[in-house]
């Protein structure tokens, strides 16, 4: 079975219910020549914890599931310890030498076999060889464990192609947790190896210090390029943890027009609605149809907060726009006949928010409405962003409580 199809697939207990899915696979070193054995699976439940299975528990491995027979998990976030390696973690791209010709090539997977005593140990790997040009174009062998000279120790060069294929179709939030569980070196690798707009979308999933941390392994031109990817307020709270001769540095990178909603933001007062709204919500003029606003919060893109409600103003559409008028629900938007003006279906029955409102009393409107959105003005009643429930959540909860469980774990426990 090689390792790199396992991930992802759902986990079961013995009751039929889904309890996680495969990320990994754990092998032990040995002291002797013998392949690594496998003693185990790391398994993502809800809430991002990574808990380790032991391969005693399995009971069927295939292509579409993984099943777990009778007894009770062992909840503690795993922890990978001295001796141990992650499959695909530690090994996936990897550059090792084929004996005995001493040919150069990739790691792209590595397969498991269980004996006749059921003891899983690593046997084979698939290796693209390297000849010099792009790595994809070299041929693919499976060889034997043995041949591959290179698989332990610290690599000279690791790459991140495979690895990245397989994260690929991961929420950013997952993305964040499975990045918080490498080493650091590792870590900063692949997140540099990402797209800026995945970049940005996964930094906005991280604690600030490891956000800090990623940013600050980044060329300072990359950095303000992911920066202008970032949602407004996200790049401000990341900023915000910057020196403020840093600070400078990035905002001078980046293009002004990016740049000046995340300056606006961080001059609010922390704690208020200014200092965790967005300034850039779905904005239309009153004239605009409701086919025009329908087909705006389709938009990819947008966050379902955003997209949950167009705010009505007089232009200019940018915040700060002109005079802002009402609010138009996405529920309202499907009972209408999509050539009706908004003008005509606007709420203006909502207070909008001050910059300087505390956090508090946001909060309790939101609950107190049923809102997932809130819109903020200025003194001449201007838009100048809009309050989700998401930030909301974000800065009520611990500051901490994006950082992964440091509990005591591990293939033991």
């Amino acid at each position: 079975m090689y390792v790199a199809r396992l991930a992802g697939l759902p986990v079961f207990d013995p009751n039929g219910d889904q309890v996680g899915r495969v990320r990994d696979a754990v092998v032990r070193l040995r002291t002797t020549n013998r392949p690594p054995q496998v003693v185990g699976l790391v398994a993502e439940m809800p809430l991002r914890r990574r808990i380790f299975l032991p391969m005693g528990r399995v009971t069927s491995l295939d292509a579409d599931a993984v099943e777990l027979g009778t007894g009770t998990l062992n909840l503690r976030r795993f922890e990978k310890r001295p001796n141990e390696l992650l499959v695909l973690e530690d090994l996936l791209d990897r550059r090792v030498r084929i004996e005995p010709d001493d040919v150069p090539g990739i790691v792209v997977d590595v397969a498991m076999e269980a004996n006749r005593v059921g003891e899983w140990s690593l046997v084979r790997v698939a290796v693209r060889e390297h000849t010099g040009r792009l790595a994809r174009r070299g041929h693919l062998r499976e060889v034997d464990w043995a041949r591959a000279r290179g698989l332990i120790g610290v690599p000279d060069t690791q790459g991140t192609a495979n690895l990245l294929a397989l994260l690929e179709g991961m929420r950013p939030a997952d993305l964040a947790n499975a990045l918080q569980d490498m080493t650091d070196g590792r870590r900063n690798e692949v997140a540099a190896a990402l797209d800026d707009e995945r970049l940005a979308d996964v930094l906005g999933e991280l604690p600030e210090h490891d956000q800090v941390e990623i940013l600050a392994a980044l060329d300072r031109e990359r950095a303000a390029d992911v920066l202008e990817e970032m949602d407004p307020d996200d790049a401000a709270d990341l900023l915000a943890e910057l020196p403020r001769a840093e600070q400078e540095v990035l905002f001078e990178l980046m293009e002004p027009e990016e740049a000046d909603p995340v300056r606006q933001l961080m001059k609010y007062q922390k704690g208020t609605a200014g200092s965790v709204m967005t300034s850039e919500p779905v904005i239309l003029t009153p004239d605009s149809t409701v086919a025009e606003a329908l087909a705006r919060i389709r938009e990819p893109q947008l966050p379902p907060a955003v997209a949950a409600q167009v705010f009505v103003a007089r232009a200019p559409m940018a915040t700060p726009t002109g005079r802002y008028l009402g609010i138009v629900h996405f529920q309202r938007l499907l009972r209408e006949p999509p050539a009706e003006i908004l003008g005509g279906v606007l709420d203006s029955g909502i207070d909008p928010l001050r910059p300087e409102t505390p956090l508090v009393e946001v909060t309790r409107r939101m609950a107190t409405y049923d809102l997932v959105a809130l819109p903020v003005v200025d003194g001449a009643n201007r838009l100048v962003g809009a309050v989700t429930v998401d930030d909301v959540l974000d800065h009520s909860l611990p500051p901490d409580w994006r950082d992964r469980d440091t509990a005591p774990g591990g293939a033991g426990g």
